[in-house]
């Protein structure tokens, strides 16, 4: 039955439903002959209003012998393997569908939404940034294991035991710790496989597991599985071109052309750049990265306007002019799939650049996912105008982000790999960190040693 993954009937209180769960978590719990008893379970289960799929949970949660009462602290993942899960992961290309699709809406609603792997191990987590703090100190951060295994009945880690979406509301989570909190989360499938390869989950209040959340993340995830199958073809249409002769085929009339997907520039904390195109991943000479850069956001640059901006002379015409000859060259030779043109200068395709995609992910409130993908200060040596002016904008735009809005452990990422000698990071850090934090005396230990210096 559908309404067995449903939190609440149609018209039902959250409230009454939230007392009635915690008797029942309360008596279960407490009496382990329950699950020895098939009979006596049963009638536990009619009395209480239990649905199926969260009693076989508690049940799986009690074999397991997970105590109930036990906080959830420990990391599954340290920093260095969940930088390159978040890295190779698949869901990791199609993120801006959930972005689109749930971050906004889940912010404004005071909810969070979390991306984890087949593992439960969760990846991404964005949202309210008060609700946001107030979960990652209950344990519901990134890196944190939040399989049925590890921490007993959640919405991501029942959805993916049961591979089913699920809502678990209040008391029907298994863990104490995570009663006040409610969720819908549902399993992401491989679109070749079918195998689960990660869960998209909202949580928050009552509304995470109110009736409309469970189509909205049920649409979500059509939208992300939908767009997985669409990377999976385009993978296959761009392996079965590169070994082919340059020459033009014809098609069959009426054929389409395959989607290509648009190249990528990566310039974050790159020196020298990288070119992501139709043949691969192409690394690029300073000038040429600074070509591409200024030319990537115009429509066109006249040349002396694109000599100011990759050496800040519009003199430089001349240099610039045997620099783009080079970098066509190198361009075709590297199958990058995409050409720059001239008069006026500019690319004869999109190019997208992974900064400007961190500071349009910071706009739309996605902090942690801009934190993630920032690698670094936009190609460090560069002294072009134009990569200067970048750098300058993504550092000050993510600093700003991470002092107003970030959590206390996005914000201690933050300070730890980006702020080391920025006070007021480490200030704002202090401030918001809960009183017993342990990370307070790291904290304290570094403000000593920045006013000693």
């Amino acid at each position: 039955m559908a309404s067995q993954w449903r939190a609440l009937r149609s018209g039902e209180s959250a409230q009454e439903r939230r007392l009635q769960l915690a008797r029942a978590h309360d008596r279960f719990t407490g009496d382990g002959a329950l699950v020895d008893d098939p009979e006596q379970l049963g009638a536990f289960a009619a009395q209480a209003g239990i649905r199926p799929a969260v009693l076989r949970s508690w049940v799986r949660s009690q074999m397991l012998a997970i105590d109930p009462g036990t906080a959830i602290e420990q990391p599954a993942l340290g920093a260095d393997e969940l930088a390159e899960l978040r890295r190779t992961h698949p869901i990791a290309r199609v993120l801006p569908v959930v972005e689109r699709l749930l971050f906004e809406a889940a912010g404004d609603a005071g909810l969070i939404v979390a991306v984890g792997d087949a593992a439960g191990r969760l990846l991404w987590l964005d949202g309210e940034a008060r609700v946001r703090s107030a979960a990652e100190e209950m344990g519901f951060r990134v890196g944190m294991d939040w399989s049925e295994s590890a921490v007993g009945t959640s919405a991501p880690g029942s959805a993916l035991a049961l591979d089913h979406a699920i809502q678990v509301l209040g008391a029907e989570h298994y863990n104490r710790a995570v009663h006040q909190w409610s969720c819908t989360a549902a399993p992401v499938h491989d679109p070749l496989s079918g195998a689960i390869i990660g869960v998209i989950d909202v949580t928050g209040g009552d509304a995470a597991a109110s009736p409309h959340i469970l189509p909205l993340v049920e649409a979500t995830l059509a939208a992300v599985e939908a767009e997985l199958k669409l990377e999976t073809l385009r993978s296959l249409i761009d392996r079965e071109r590169r070994p082919a002769s340059t020459a033009a085929r014809p098609r069959p009339a009426g054929a389409t052309a395959p989607v290509r997907p648009a190249p990528r520039l990566i310039v974050l904390g790159r020196d020298p750049a990288l070119l992501e195109g139709d043949g691969g991943s192409l690394p690029l000479t300073g000038r040429h990265a600074e070509i591409l850069l200024a030319l990537a956001n115009h429509a066109g640059l006249g040349a002396a306007a694109l000599a100011e901006e990759v050496y800040g002379d519009a003199e430089s015409v001349r240099t610039l002019r045997a620099e783009v000859v080079r970098l066509r060259k190198a361009l075709a030779q590297g199958e990058a799939g995409i050409d720059l043109l001239s008069r006026p200068y500019r690319l004869d395709r999109p190019l997208r650049v992974d900064a400007v995609e961190s500071l349009e992910a910071i706009a739309r409130g996605a902090h942690r996912l801009a934190l993630a993908a920032y690698e670094g200060p936009v190609m460090p040596q560069s002294t072009a105008p134009v990569a200067e002016r970048l750098r300058d904008e993504v550092d000050a735009t993510l600093r700003e982000a991470m002092l107003q809005s970030a959590g206390p452990d996005a914000l201690f990422d933050y300070a730890q790999n980006w702020g080391g000698d920025d006070a007021q990071v480490w200030q704002t850090l202090l401030q918001v960190l809960p009183p017993l934090s342990p990370k307070r005396a790291r904290v304290v230990a570094h403000l000593d040693a920045l006013r000693e210096t």
